[in-house]
């Protein structure tokens, strides 16, 4: 054993272990619950892929599950329901995560199932065959939901060609033709020691749960994943995608930052000002005021290098500008004067309730764990993040609005029926 790191949480533990491996096993015992939420997270996603790559971490995903040397795939969807547990899996822009939720005694046969899907998959070209259609099917239905499209397709234009501007299920086109010989390379090259974090929230006991990793897992070392430094044009990126939908979909935004960056409070704290919930500013302004959208919000990604900042809605055609125009008058606001001290108390009430909230969910704690530990490779406990939030000044917030809300390098991702010619004022001329 490497090394081992304590931190305090609220009256319990944080507790991370270090194989001699490489593997990362980090676990918080929490009083009073029956449950363990259990997850292996893989320092991969559709971000560490080349252009001629997309969708391979989501196939892998997928492909599983379908079979491994001791289960077949029957076997896989009744090892934990059976048991009355769950088990599941996604894939994001920057990691892969496989979880299982169980009753505290099941925690030997949840490492066990979840050692199986990460160390011992067959991949076998039928399974795979199989699989490739329910992917494709999984990539049309994205395409037939304009809601969904319109975040892909924003994606792809705010980050220019970058690999975070990838579909993360990638094309029907790649997932029809990928080779199995491909599939399996990729996979080796990411599924290893030095990527894989075993996370654990609830009624677990940190040394058994180590133990068991230890036997079960059989992971070839590597070393951590390395990306693509982040890239994308320092100009307005505005694309209108035609469709014969009856509303247009909509989204504008911002370069973001990055996850550790020291404004990140700040920036969270006006996302949420701006549109989280029915009592923030759009939802107020641009659906009960002006009755334009059913459905706004805003939102902030952040990434271990890069984050970007956007607001969604969808609206007819006929509104689409003044809905603009609403949204970039409230970040001009914000650029010029102070939130007074009343409007910040309230989002900080609001955000640190949505957090508070959120940790009473082991699955919850146990993502909060695994991510912070492959993105910084640390843990911030509830109480410093309650911290963070109480020292945000309304200077902090105009700072930061300041720092975000650059029109020269605004991304605007309109698909539906739409005049383009109507933002010909700040579209990019060749």
């Amino acid at each position: 054993m490497a090394g081992r790191q304590r931190s305090k949480i609220g009256s319990d533990f944080c507790r991370k272990t270090t194989l001699r491996s490489g593997l990362r096993v980090i676990s918080e015992r929490l009083p009073g619950v029956r449950s363990i939420s259990l997850g292996v997270w893989i320092d991969v996603g559709s971000r560490c892929e080349q252009a001629d790559e997309n969708g391979l971490s989501h196939f892998i995903e997928h492909l599983v599950f379908k079979g491994t040397r001791q289960r077949s795939a029957r076997q896989i969807a009744a090892s934990l329901e059976s048991l009355g547990g769950s088990l599941n899996a996604f894939t994001s822009r920057e990691h892969t995560c496989f979880t299982a939720r169980v009753l505290d005694e099941f925690l030997p046969d949840a490492v066990d199932v979840l050692a199986d899907l990460t160390c011992r998959p067959t991949l076998t070209p039928a399974n795979m065959n199989r699989e490739r259609q329910v992917i494709i099917e999984e990539i049309k239905e994205s395409l037939d939901n304009p809601a969904d499209h319109i975040h892909d397709l924003f994606a792809a234009t705010h980050w220019g060609g970058h690999p975070l501007g990838y579909p993360i299920a990638g094309t029907e086109e790649f997932i029809r033709s990928v080779s199995r010989a491909r599939l399996k390379k990729f996979r080796e090259r990411h599924y290893g020691t030095g990527s894989v974090v075993i996370a654990a929230s609830g009624s677990v006991s940190h040394t058994r749960l180590v133990r068991l990793v230890r036997e079960k897992f059989d992971l070839p070392s590597t070393n951590p994943t390395t990306v693509q430094p982040v890239s994308r044009p320092d100009s307005p990126q505005i694309v209108f995608k035609a469709n014969d939908s009856s509303q247009t979909q909509f989204c504008l935004g911002f370069p973001g930052l990055p996850y550790e960056h020291p404004d990140k409070m700040p920036l969270v704290l006006l996302t949420s000002y701006l549109g989280s919930g029915m009592s923030s500013v759009l939802f107020q302004k641009i659906r009960e005021q002006r009755g334009l959208a059913y459905s706004v919000f805003a939102y902030h990604d952040f990434f271990r290098d890069a984050g970007v900042f956007g607001v969604y809605l969808g609206t007819d055609q006929v509104h689409l500008r003044q809905a603009y125009d609403l949204i970039m008058t409230e970040c001009r606001r914000l650029r010029k004067r102070k939130l007074p001290l009343g409007a910040l108390d309230r989002v900080k009430s609001q955000v640190k309730g949505h957090l508070i909230l959120g940790m009473e969910s082991t699955t919850a704690r146990m993502h909060r764990l695994g991510r912070m530990e492959l993105l910084v490779g640390r843990y911030q406990d509830l109480k410093d993040s309650l911290r963070d939030i109480d020292r945000v000044r309304t200077s902090d917030m105009a700072r930061v609005a300041n720092t975000i809300f650059d029109e020269s390098r605004v991304t605007l991702a309109v698909l539906g029926p739409g005049d383009p010619k109507q933002f010909d004022d700040i579209n990019p001329k060749p």
